[in-house]
């Protein structure tokens, strides 16, 4: 019965920690009006603890942790409407959850705006309309 309480003390102990956002170190770099043209927008996003120079750096932590697989290449054979949302890029890179990633975020059809609408949180500066 003992190992039982402890058992399920440990468990109880160790969720909030599963929960939580995952250690990252992330740079964002964001072009408005796309690669090449004019100076870029630069954040850097710690987690773990939360912290650098992204706005509501916590609240981002926190979206990152909800998130399954947030940088996951998307599959090669992916079907995209052939819809344009506008110029704007962004790079994210360096590491989270252990793993080096380096990710390019465009709007030159539909996956690429859902992808970047889905990781906006992460680039302050975007103003395009989209998926929410």
């Amino acid at each position: 019965m003992k190992r039982l309480f402890l058992l399920a003390v440990l468990l109880a102990l160790a969720a909030p920690a599963a929960a939580s956002a995952a250690r990252a170190d992330l740079r964002v770099t964001y072009w408005p009006e796309g690669r090449g043209s004019g100076t870029p927008l630069r954040w850097t996003l710690r987690c773990e603890p939360a912290g650098g120079s992204l706005p509501r750096a916590a609240d981002a932590c926190r979206k990152l942790g909800a998130m399954s697989r947030p940088f996951a290449v998307p599959p090669k054979d992916q079907v995209c409407t052939e819809i344009y949302g506008g110029p704007q890029e962004a790079i994210v890179a360096g590491t989270h959850a252990g793993r080096r990633i380096w990710i390019k975020l465009g709007r030159s059809n539909g996956c690429e705006i859902a992808r970047f609408h889905r990781l906006r949180f992460l680039v302050p500066g975007f103003v395009g309309g989209g998926p929410t």
